[in-house]
């Protein structure tokens, strides 16, 4: 049976959640493999909806080990806020796992990253203010804390202690306001240890194991490619590596034990933060997508910014990460637009761009070329099989195709888990 890899081919928010939901169903375990509590997964099983940050979806499914990989940041008051949701809605989380390589992310961070997107005013990022780039920035710099220090009392202290001299010299006399208390952070986070201890291990060693004995192993990441720190629209990307090949040191596995890699990629383009976006809709149009397709962040409640399905991105999605599939999410949303574009390619200068363009500043001079699609104007949220989509969602989604050169497995066509149109088995291929 293969490991499969689910990654974002956009800039995040694509649906991920209900794919990753889907396909846990066949799954013996679910591993997050990268980013932190900046991103969410929203996941509708029946009446009741489940909004995930940190713990994978898998989790909604009783025998199904879930792991957080080595290449997360945790908060843990977020872990565990987390884990008590999931209890009060009668979860059961004994097959979580928590990585004890992982990160942790401290109120110093989430102050740092506050602070710091302030300073840069009109400049900023756009961050979620949780705290995730400066873990990160820590992690590099070889002064972070891991689950496995937290777990040992007297090295926490010294580790603390150690970076909190650093971090109050930086908010004293750069940022100019007041610096954090040893004994506050220490017993708050003795509490939190006390808890993620209980799910703490060697991550890799399970994950081997169970690809070893040829079980189904679903990799999920967050935020999507074009937020990759390396392949993303720099300098406005999260702090780690959604693409594909961050699993392999995200959660400590070989390249040669992957088998599949599948894109995520919604029926039409959001992002949120800021950074060029050439088929972004402002007015009416863009309105509309938005509040059909209840585009708000899962984390944050922000707005998303709306626009046509951006070709020459997902070309680039292939690329970067080998896809063999992609998943289609929220072609419902469409439903009732008369007219639909696609982008097929960029204009700069007068000339044609095919590929995307590392310069942001050449991105935002690209106007974007667009295909005109006639629209389906019928609800496809009933609708069972793909041959039973109408004739023009299948003319879209098979230009989509012939285009990136990658076919669809998977269409979504709503939230709940009833609403997946599924037209080839990810799990046949050994």
């Amino acid at each position: 049976m293969p490991a499969v890899v689910l990654i974002g081919a956009q800039w995040g928010d694509e649906g991920k959640g209900k794919i990753t939901d889907y396909l846990a169903e066949k799954a013996d375990m679910v591993v997050r493999y990268q980013g932190g509590n900046n991103a969410g997964h929203t996941v509708v099983v029946g009446e009741n909806e489940f909004k995930l940050h940190l713990i994978p979806s898998g989790i909604l499914y009783p025998g199904t080990t879930c792991i957080i990989g080595n290449g997360v940041v945790i908060d843990p008051k977020v872990f565990v806020e987390e884990l008590n949701y999931l209890h009060d809605k009668g979860v059961n989380t004994d097959g979580l796992r928590v990585s004890n390589r992982a990160h942790i992310i401290m109120p110093y961070h989430i102050l740092q990253d506050k602070l710091d997107e302030e300073y840069k005013g009109v400049n900023k990022i756009g961050t979620t203010h949780r705290g995730i780039g400066p873990a990160y920035m820590d992690k590099a710099g070889r002064t972070g804390i891991r689950v496995v220090d937290l777990l040992d009392e007297e090295e926490f202290g010294v580790r603390l202690k150690r970076n909190l001299l650093e971090k109050n010299r930086l908010f004293n006399k750069v940022y100019e306001v007041e610096g954090l208390e040893f004994e506050k952070i220490f017993e708050e986070y003795k509490g939190y240890a006390k808890i993620i201890g209980k799910y703490a291990i060697d991550t890799s060693v399970i994950i081997h194991e169970y690809l070893a004995e040829k079980k189904n192993v679903l990799f999920e990441g967050a935020q999507g490619t074009l937020l990759d720190i390396d392949h993303g629209t720099y300098p406005y990307v999260t702090s780690s590596h959604p693409v594909a090949g961050a699993v392999c040191i995200g959660a400590g596995v070989g390249p040669l034990e992957i088998n599949d890699v599948i894109g995520i990629v919604k029926a039409y383009t959001t992002r949120v933060g800021e950074g060029p976006f050439p088929t972004e809709l402002i007015g009416e149009e863009g309105n509309r997508i938005r509040e059909c397709g209840n585009e708000f962040g899962t984390t944050t409640g922000r707005p998303r910014r709306c626009g046509w399905l951006d070709a020459v991105i997902l070309k680039y999605a292939v690329r970067i990460n080998g896809l063999n599939h992609i998943a289609v999410t929220k072609l419902d949303v469409l439903d009732k637009l008369e007219k639909i574009k696609m982008c097929v390619g960029y204009k700069y200068k007068g000339a044609m761009l095919n590929d995307f363009p590392a310069s942001l500043k050449v991105l935002a001079q690209c106007t974007p070329i667009y295909e005109e699609f006639d629209g389906w104007m019928t609800e496809t949220s009933g609708v069972e099989k793909y041959e039973e989509l109408p004739l023009q969602a299948r003319i879209y989604l098979e230009r989509l195709s012939e285009i990136i050169k990658v076919e669809p497995a998977i269409v979504a066509v709503g939230a709940k888990r009833s609403q997946t149109i599924i037209r080839e088995n990810i799990y046949s291929d050994s």
